[in-house]
């Protein structure tokens, strides 16, 4: 910009409502007052900001804006900001971070309500129901409660005598009665944040979180910006009874983003698809025929299932718990949290289902097999002279006692 342009805007008449009104009847397809856009910093010069928004022609920015009380540039170039249109003029775009404080922006005040603009003001004191907010020099405005912050103000005496970005929500008579909010624009930059954070990730990744809350049905983990649902039943291969056995807030995790519903706001994760699954070297350590120690896990009608190691249960069907006898109910023989051996009779790796007898009963079955296996083979290659297979047993029962 030449020193003639400077000039020209210093020396500029027209007020804010006109540049709006120039605008607005400009060509469509053009940038609209008030209409927030993204923005890099091209030059960073005495009193402006030179910036590319993406649109025709030059914009800029007054310096002040994004100066410090110390008087500090609190940008350079290549940085991206936001910022509001405001006019344009001979090619060069204005815009603005918001509309200042000083007793120069009191006209604008309702120009900046209609754009939707924010404005600056400093809270002046706690009344009733809220705060008194000072604007551009002597207007006043009130910001309720609700309004303030995303969350309750649980120390409201320290925000009196802050500086702070508001946005005008309801301007009548003339100026004398201005609603402020600053929670709509804190919810705006979260909702950007959001957004940001939703486009940097993908179903599949693995992202560091911080647990926020713990709940019956799982954890909530804030993953950069982003809240998404830890179910119990992804915490770990083993079944969890109570996340707070396992999980606290404020605690560092690693998680794999499951699924991620857009529409609905939602994310999955799982903890689980970040430990070694168990059921990889299930076949190595329960070789089908094994024998093993385990602890009841629960009771069901069919049966009872039996934890042989974290995330490996398999189960007892009722039919091998009743030591030939027909039972009703597993509790018959077991109970939870019970300590019992077991033989591998299958193991099914594509079903995850480990088939399990009790290692008593399954002795006594194996023995009672072998001994009807030796009988028999005996059978078949004994004379006719040795006697029947009755004669057989007869003998090995004398030979016993």
């Amino acid at each position: 910009m030449t020193d003639k342009d400077d000039l020209e805007m210093t020396n500029e008449e027209e007020s804010f409502a006109d540049l709006l009104e120039q605008s607005l009847s400009s060509q469509s397809g053009r940038l609209e007052p008030g209409q927030k856009v993204t923005a890099q910093v091209l030059k960073v010069g005495n009193e402006w900001l030179l910036i590319d928004t993406g649109h025709k022609g030059e914009g800029v920015v007054d310096l002040k804006e994004f100066t410090d009380l110390d008087g500090s540039v609190t940008v350079k170039e290549g940085d991206t900001i936001s910022v509001y249109f405001l006019s344009s003029r001979h090619g060069e775009m204005r815009f603005t971070a918001k509309i200042g404080g000083g007793s120069a922006g009191s006209a604008q005040l309702e120009q900046a309500w209609q754009a939707g603009v924010p404005v600056e003001g400093v809270v002046e004191k706690e009344i009733k129901g809220g705060f008194e907010v000072k604007l551009a020099g002597t207007s006043r405005a009130f910001c309720p409660y609700s309004q303030m912050s995303l969350r309750r103000v649980d120390n409201p005496e320290s925000l009196v005598g802050t500086r702070l970005d508001f946005r005008i929500i309801d301007y009548a008579e003339g100026g004398r009665n201005i609603v402020v909010s600053r929670r709509v624009l804190l919810e705006e930059e979260q909702q950007r944040l959001r957004e940001e954070a939703q486009a940097a990730i993908s179903e599949g990744m693995t992202v560091s979180g911080t647990v926020t809350s713990i709940r019956d049905f799982g954890a909530f983990v804030d993953i950069g910006g982003l809240e998404g649902l830890l179910p119990i039943s992804e915490i770990g291969w083993s079944r969890v009874k109570d996340v707070r056995d396992v999980l606290s807030e404020g605690q560092q995790i690693q998680v794999v983003i499951k699924v991620i519903d857009r529409e609905k706001d939602r994310i999955s994760l799982s903890l689980k698809d970040t430990l070694a699954d168990p059921w990889d070297q299930v076949a190595q350590m329960f070789p089908e025929g094994s024998f093993h120690t385990g602890s009841v896990a629960r009771l069901a009608a069919f049966g009872a299932f039996v934890t042989l190691a974290d995330g490996v249960d398999g189960l007892i069907h009722i039919s091998k718990l009743g030591s030939g006898k027909r039972i009703n109910h597993p509790r018959e023989v077991l109970k939870e949290g019970e300590s019992v051996e077991v033989k591998i009779e299958s193991v099914d790796r594509e079903t995850r289902r480990l088939s399990l007898s009790l290692a008593g009963q399954a002795r006594a079955a194996d023995e009672e097999e072998a001994t009807l296996t030796q009988f028999r083979q005996a059978a078949e290659i004994s004379s006719p002279g040795m006697g029947t297979l009755g004669d057989l047993l007869l003998a090995k029962a004398k030979k016993k006692k």
